[in-house]
């Protein structure tokens, strides 16, 4: 590496632009003390996993489609395409695409990055889609600018051409994602050491830790006693009535839970991870927040906009990059649906569908398969109601022949 790639990469930080082995890690932590709990430890935080689960589940319930491009902007389902089969049925013979999209997000949301192995045949067409655990993949940039991928699994390292990965970054300088596992360390310590105070005073029946102290010098037999005596005070968990003999004093040295603001420090704590994940508190059940009703429903829509949408943009640009050949992206175009996380109640979904079928911009047949209703024969046409006329046009309307007045011809 060069002088200069190392000047770029000291005062860049995570961002900065350099060759050799990529790195998604922050150059120092802002608390010096916090303690790296890697990804066993998070997942042991309740609002990690829930996080996680929510925002991983929501991308993987979207199904992922292949569209044929056509003359005029059109386009076309390409469900004899094998790439449909691969990304909307099957990635590989192990896992269902749920399984497979939401193994990519937790890698993706928690280090940053989501590999998966691309295995093609011989006129380079994807066959199949392998995930990789971010932890064991290495990515370098050689001398000539080259991407390359060492994956280790075992004591076997495997070096994996760019064109045969596909690469999900989070937030990053383009090149690799910023681990956002590493990133918000010190929330997650904080977070860890509250649950762990927590447990101890449960455990210990909240019992403080204290000093007991006479105005005498013991002999070693009273005070092996006094000390046996207050040990089983402090270890058991009963409530039993202790008395304190001749001139004895307890002073208290630990805190209470009220004192160290337990419960507010674990509350605060879930908004905080909360915002590292960019989900809103009460869709992981966050019993401080009481939005109900279409306050929830308002919140989960800007969630899918705001977080969702854009992380899907993301998603498709680098399936679209990085799985198809230059050949199919010619003619192929990959989609991801929001329409399972956007849909309405039934009776807005009721009032959409008529207003939609009144006003010729869906078929009754469209309408009919959004809602998982068989066809209908005759209902594959455009209709709208004839009620709104222009004003000159009143008086010259005159009912279809043959009719019984329902129908109105112009």
């Amino acid at each position: 590496m060069s002088l200069f790639s190392s000047m770029r990469s000291w005062f860049g930080g995570a961002l900065g632009d350099i060759l050799g082995v990529q790195s998604g890690k922050p150059g120092y932590s802002l608390n010096g003390g916090a303690r790296g709990l890697g990804v066993d430890g998070a997942l042991q935080i309740s609002t990690v996993w829930a996080c996680l689960d929510r925002r991983a589940g929501a991308v993987a319930s979207m199904p992922c489609f292949v569209y044929k491009q056509l003359a005029g902007g059109e386009k076309t389902l390409a469900r004899t395409e094998r790439l449909y089969q691969l990304l909307h049925d099957q990635p590989n013979n192990r896992m269902t695409p749920f399984e497979f999209w939401r193994a990519m997000m937790l890698n993706h949301d928690l280090r940053g990055n989501g590999y998966a192995r691309i295995d093609r045949d011989a006129n380079g067409e994807a066959l199949a889609l392998w995930p990789m655990p971010a932890d064991q993949v290495e990515q370098k940039i050689l001398d000539d600018g080259t991407v390359v991928y060492a994956y280790r699994l075992g004591s076997n390292v495997a070096i994996l051409a760019a064109q045969n990965v596909l690469h999900l970054k989070n937030l990053g300088n383009g090149t690799i994602g910023l681990s956002k596992l590493e990133f918000m360390s010190s929330t997650l310590d904080e977070q860890a050491k509250a649950q762990s105070d927590a447990s101890k005073i449960f455990g210990s029946g909240g019992k403080p830790a204290g000093v007991l102290t006479v105005d005498k010098v013991l002999n070693d037999k009273q005070r092996e006693n006094a000390r046996r005596t207050f040990n089983e005070m402090s270890l058991t968990s009963d409530n039993k009535l202790h008395l304190l003999e001749a001139d004895m004093k307890f002073q208290q040295l630990t805190m209470t839970p009220a004192e160290q603001q337990l419960l507010e420090t674990r509350h605060y704590g879930v908004e905080e991870i909360c915002r590292w994940f960019d989900v809103p508190p009460v869709l992981v059940h966050h019993a401080n927040v009481t939005s109900w009703g279409s306050g929830i429903a308002e919140i989960r829509e800007g969630w899918c906009i705001f977080s969702i949408g854009p992380l899907v943009v993301n998603l498709q640009q680098a399936v679209q990059r990085c799985v198809l050949t230059p050949r199919q992206r010619a003619t192929l175009k990959v989609e991801f649906s929001l329409d399972a996380l956007l849909r309405a109640s039934p009776s807005l979904r009721a009032d959409i569908n008529a207003k939609n079928v009144q006003n010729g911009l869906k078929t009754r047949a469209e309408v009919r398969q959004l809602e998982g209703d068989p066809f209908i024969p005759g209902t594959d046409v455009l209709t709208a109601q004839s009620n709104l006329v222009p004003l000159h046009m009143l008086g010259r309307l005159k009912p279809a022949a043959g009719g019984d007045g329902s129908n109105i011809a112009q």
